[in-house]
C-alpha cells in the first residue's frame, strides 16, 4: 500500500530522506531535488567532446540540458528504503512538459540507501533550463508484503565516472541534424550565386567578344573587297 501525506510525514523524517523539509510533501509523493554533481552529453558542435566530464555545481548554479541530449542527475538528499518498502521515483510534471523524460528506472529496490541518479533525456526542441536545488524529481513510497532478506550495499553518493562512458561521445540530435543540413543548404546556395555570377560574367566576356570578332571580320572583308 502506497504512502499518504500523513506516513511520508511520520516516517520519513527518521532518515529514509536526508535532508527532509516537510514543505516538499506533495500528495502521496516527495519533492527531491537536484544535488551538485551532473554530466551533460555533449553535442555535434562541441570541439572536445572526449573532455566533457562529470560537473560539480555550486549552490543555486544553473545548467542546461540542450536538446536531444542525455544527461545525469544526482539528487541533493540521500534516500533510504527499507526491505519491507519499495519506491517509485518519476519528474515533475511541468518538467516533463517542457521535454525532459526519465530514462532511467523507474523505482528503487527495497534496501537501498544512498542518492538517487536520475539518466534524463531532452526530447523537446529547446534547451531545458535547471538550478541545483531545483526540486523536479518526485518519489513515492509503498510497503511490501514480506521483506526482502538481500540487502544491498550503500551507495552510490556519486555519478560513477563508468556511467558517462556510453554517452560521451557527440550525440547528433534531430536538431544538430537540421543545423547541418541547413548549414550544408546555406553553402551551396553560395556557391550557386558565385557559379551563376561568373556565368554571367563569361557571358558578357563572350558577348563583347563575339562582337569584337564580327567587326573585325567585316572590317577584313571590305579591305579584301577594295
Amino acid at each position: 500500500m502506497f504512502w499518504g501525506p500523513a506516513q511520508l510525514r511520520e516516517r520519513l523524517r527518521d532518515g529514509r530522506v536526508e535532508p527532509f523539509h516537510e514543505d516538499r510533501i506533495d500528495g502521496a509523493s516527495y519533492r527531491l531535488s537536484i544535488g551538485s554533481e551532473v554530466y551533460v552529453s555533449p553535442t555535434a558542435d562541441a570541439t572536445d567532446a572526449s573532455a566533457r566530464s562529470i560537473t560539480c555545481l555550486k549552490e543555486a548554479e544553473a545548467l542546461a540540458v540542450p536538446p536531444g541530449q542525455f544527461a545525469f542527475l544526482l539528487t541533493d538528499e540521500r534516500v533510504k528504503v527499507d526491505l519491507q518498502e519499495l519506491a517509485f521515483i518519476s519528474i515533475r510534471a511541468k518538467t516533463k512538459y517542457r521535454g525532459l523524460v526519465n530514462v532511467s528506472g523507474f523505482h528503487v529496490d527495497p534496501g537501498f540507501d544512498g542518492r538517487l541518479t536520475f539518466a534524463v533525456y531532452n526530447a523537446g526542441p529547446v534547451p531545458v533550463h535547471l538550478r541545483q536545488g531545483q526540486d523536479i524529481f518526485l518519489i513515492w513510497y509503498a510497503d511490501l508484503e514480506s521483506a526482502c532478506d538481500e540487502p544491498r550495499k550503500s551507495g552510490p553518493y556519486q555519478i560513477q565516472s563508468e556511467w558517462i562512458g556510453c554517452i560521451s561521445g557527440k550525440l547528433h540530435s534531430l536538431a544538430s541534424l537540421a543545423s547541418a543540413v541547413t548549414s550544408i543548404e546555406q553553402r551551396l546556395e553560395r556557391r550557386l550565386d558565385a557559379v551563376t555570377r561568373e556565368l554571367a560574367v563569361f557571358r558578357v566576356v563572350a558577348a563583347v567578344a563575339l562582337t569584337l570578332l564580327v567587326a573585325v571580320g567585316g572590317l577584313a572583308v571590305r579591305s579584301l573587297g577594295s
